[in-house]
């Protein structure tokens, strides 16, 4: 970038309030991680001013608080729209440090003032019992990023600039998290950001050498080659490096301010120039010690520039009073008297950084993304919805005609650019490829005459990594747009950890007031466990929903449509609701349409209900068993038992129970979705065998309905890890879930039945032998189970 002239350098009173900021930072971020009172040092510290446990982690947050000095002065300069996301999140006191110094956290919290009391707030609460958390959190002003499990900073920022075109994402990493596969493949994010539409991403790669306990991989190998690593990912490195406070202060104002100046021309040649080149984006390199401006040795052992500055340098302060004298020799360092008058306010010069109002990283409102949130815009149901005459006389692809739905929202947010599609290279297999209609696949680098779909500005998004499809969404989400992660079920597991932080923070988000509600993360998992016949074991599995049931409750939904209309009802709800975390399990595969568009909004409104038109119960007696079922397959193999039932064993009173809301299992006291008692032993009975054809691992069951009345009596057949390459109803009879399984486990626990039934038990065993031998000889299924359709 040639054509981008150098910046002007600072002048010295520049760099000493630039020094004044970095210096009280450096001492918030140590009083919290220390004290307990005494906050402004007016006396000698004693034991009893120090905290009884000493938590936290000092080694990273004088780099986090040199990055976030230097963005205020950027941004207050250059009048920035910005947004950081940490990485290194577990230096929670930097962050916290910089939010109160600027003063939106006393605006966020009224009780922790920008004074001596405040700042002795501030320091108490800090990983105390009832306080806030020693990383940055949702509690946290300014971040949209909780950083204690490590590898997503990179998905999260790019996430966060993609249809912000004015926004300025800096991605602050930490070597540690450097090593990490998500960061990793992170890397390769910038072949997807669009300089025309979307904002742009800074990432700042923090080396201090070191982890917990070990070197860092990229702080040690040349710098040569860590150059050409970061130039093959397409970057253009800018290095700042030192332990001399002034010169690092001005390398690094000089690199900020290149970097920005690159940023905007490039924006500019795309916007203006109609330059199409994929650009080389700026990435800093800061090289600072681990630790730095900490106690240099500690009995006797090095420390600054150690791994031994990771989390907390002196530990032994209330009752080592060597510790306790270098404590005080630390803070005093800083010089707080020129930092803080004497009520504990910040100064002037402190303060001369610091942008005001939304403009502070603090109270940005793109780190609250519930503020910038519109109703996203999608179609009346009626216009995608198929035609049901009657039970099970057409098939559908489900996800085909959910397609059309996502196109139509796709094309309705065209301008507005707030919704996005996610996935590993699955939208076409996954039939949702309508949407290419509206929108093309995000996409930066060359371009072949033999592709297909691919555009600069698209909105759908495909890379084979779960892990960026889910980061990218998060960041989206968090910063104020909607969107859906479409992903085979089997692989969804890929990104249970990063799940499961969303979850918490979407709960921990719930209890803050002045965080507003997000659009619901929405995952549609389809080329599911029962029609990965083709592809084999490998591809089995459908434990996502256990994983995502054991988490919060009043954050976790799981919906299983049994056929297209209900997955419509489905796909609505999930995508108008807000602060959810909506799993959707739903085939691909032509499959039965079993109800109509307003029976289906019914049954989902229900969450789970009796199928009477399927079922043999007259009500005049409760009926004799009952057939329940969650999943499309699932449900399928129950009304096909329903058929032989009714056609075999015409006395016997069957009811069929289809559930689309899985919480519906649980007590209400234990999910908002919860049936109550009553309600579940009116559906199930309290003494009836319920046979439950399940679409997962049969144990969920038994665990979401243990405390029932009746569950002594149900009995689950689901997926018992037993998969290979075989036809489609194969995989049922593998697994015990088929038709005929089904027919002999009614006939074996209504009491009395065994004996009187006894030849039909027997037919159904002995057609689940000939199944076996008939794919073996012809490769396809039975004739009449491939041929079947309802007759009920």
């Amino acid at each position: 970038m040639s054509d981008v002239p150098p910046p002007a350098p600072l002048t010295d009173e520049e760099a000493a309030a630039l020094d004044a900021h970095w210096r009280a930072a450096n001492y918030l971020a140590v009083g919290q991680i220390y004290l307990m009172d005494n906050p402004l040092l007016t006396r000698p510290l004693v034991p009893t001013d120090i905290k009884p446990r000493l938590l936290g982690h000092w080694g990273t947050s004088p780099g986090l608080n040199l990055v976030y000095t230097h963005l205020n002065r950027l941004v207050r300069a250059r009048s920035a729209d910005a947004l950081c996301v940490w990485g290194p999140g577990h230096g929670g006191p930097a962050v916290l440090a910089n939010s109160w110094l600027e003063g939106s956290y006393s605006e966020t919290y009224p009780d922790v003032g920008r004074d001596a009391a405040g700042m002795g707030r501030l320091f108490t609460q800090f990983s105390f019992p009832g306080g806030v958390p020693s990383h940055v959190a949702p509690e946290t002003p300014g971040s949209i990023h909780e950083g204690g499990e490590l590898g997503y900073a990179l998905a999260h920022a790019y996430g966060a600039a993609l249809d912000h075109p004015g926004l300025l994402v800096t991605c602050v990493i930490g070597d540690g998290e450097a090593e990490t596969g998500p960061l990793a493949t992170s890397w390769h994010a910038n072949k997807f950001l669009d300089p025309v539409h979307d904002g742009a991403v800074l990432p700042v790669l923090h080396l201090n050498g070191y982890k917990i306990a070990n070197p860092t991989v990229l702080a040690r190998i040349p710098e040569p080659e860590l150059d050409a690593l970061l130039r093959g990912y397409g970057h253009d490195p800018l290095y700042v490096e030192g332990d001399d406070p002034v010169t690092v202060h001005r390398a690094m104002a000089g690199a900020m301010d290149t970097a920005y100046d690159r940023i905007r021309e490039i924006q500019r040649a795309a916007r203006e120039g109609g330059t199409t080149e994929r650009p080389r984006w700026p990435v800093i390199v800061l090289r600072t010690p681990k630790g730095w401006t900490g106690p240099s040795e500690v009995d006797g052992v090095p420390v600054e520039g150690t791994w031994r500055a990771h989390q907390v340098p002196l530990p032994g302060v209330r009752d080592n009073p060597e510790h306790l004298r270098q404590l005080e020799e630390w803070m005093r360092s800083y010089r707080p008297e020129e930092l803080f008058d004497a009520g504990g306010r910040p100064t002037a010069q402190v303060l001369a950084c610091v942008p005001e109002g939304a403009a502070r990283l603090g109270s940005t409102p793109y780190a609250n993304g519930g503020l910038l949130l519109r109703d996203l815009p999608v179609p009346p149901l009626e216009d995608h919805a198929v035609e049901v005459t009657a039970p099970g006389k057409v098939l559908h692809e489900p996800t085909r005609v959910l397609g059309g739905l996502l196109e139509a929202v796709m094309a309705a947010t065209a301008d507005r650019r707030d919704f996005r599609l996610v996935g590993p290279d699955e939208t076409a297999s996954n039939r949702l490829d309508a949407v290419y209609g509206a929108s093309g696949k995000a996409w930066e680098a060359a371009v072949l005459p033999t592709d297909e779909h691919l555009a600069p500005g698209g909105r759908v998004m495909e890379v084979l990594s779960e892990h960026l499809c889910q980061g990218w969404l998060e960041g989206y989400l968090l910063t104020g747009r909607h969107g859906l992660f479409s992903c085979y079920e089997a692989f969804a597991h890929i990104v249970d950890s990063m799940v499961n932080q969303h979850i918490k923070w979407l709960r921990t988000s719930r209890r803050l007031p002045w965080r507003r509600p997000i659009a619901s993360l929405n995952y549609l998992l389809t080329s599911h466990v029962w029609r990965q016949d083709h592809n084999g074991f490998s591809h089995q599995d459908p434990g996502f929903v256990d994983h995502i049931l054991n988490k919060s409750p009043e954050v976790v939904r799981v919906y299983l449509p049994p056929d297209t209309n209900t997955l419509l009802s489905a796909a609505d709800h999930a995508l108008r609701s807000r602060d959810y975390v909506n799993v959707i399990v739903a085939g691909k595969q032509p499959s039965f349409d079993w109800l109509t568009l307003d029976q289906a909004r019914a049954h989902c409104a229900r969450g789970a209900g009796v199928w009477e038109w399927a079922g043999t119960e007259d009500g005049a007696r409760e009926p004799d068993v009952v057939l329940a079922c969650a999943g499309d397959v699932p449900t399928l193999e129950t009304l096909a038992a329903a058929d032989l039932l009714r056609r075999h064993l015409p006395e016997l009173a069957v009811r069929v129970v289809n559930v689309v809301d899985m919480a519906r299992l649980m007590p209400h006291g234990e999910h908002p979705h919860g049936m109550p008692d009553s309600e579940y032993d009116a559906l199930f009975t309290r003494d009836k065998p319920v046979i439950f054809a399940y679409h997962g691992y049969p144990w969920l069951i038994h665990r979401l309905a243990y405390r029932r009345a009746g569950h002594p009596h149900l009995h689950v057949r689901g997926y018992k890890e037993e998969g290979t390459t075989t036809t489609p109803f194969d995989m049922v009879v593998r697994n015990d879930l088929d038709r005929y399984r089904l027919v002999m486990d009614v006939i074996d626990r209504v009491p009395g039945l065994g004996v009187r039934a006894v030849a039909v038990r027997q037919a159904m065993a002995d057609t689940r032998s000939r199944h076996h031998d008939w794919i073996r000889v012809h490769g396809t299924d039975l004739p009449e189970v491939a041929d079947w359709t309802w007759r009920g």
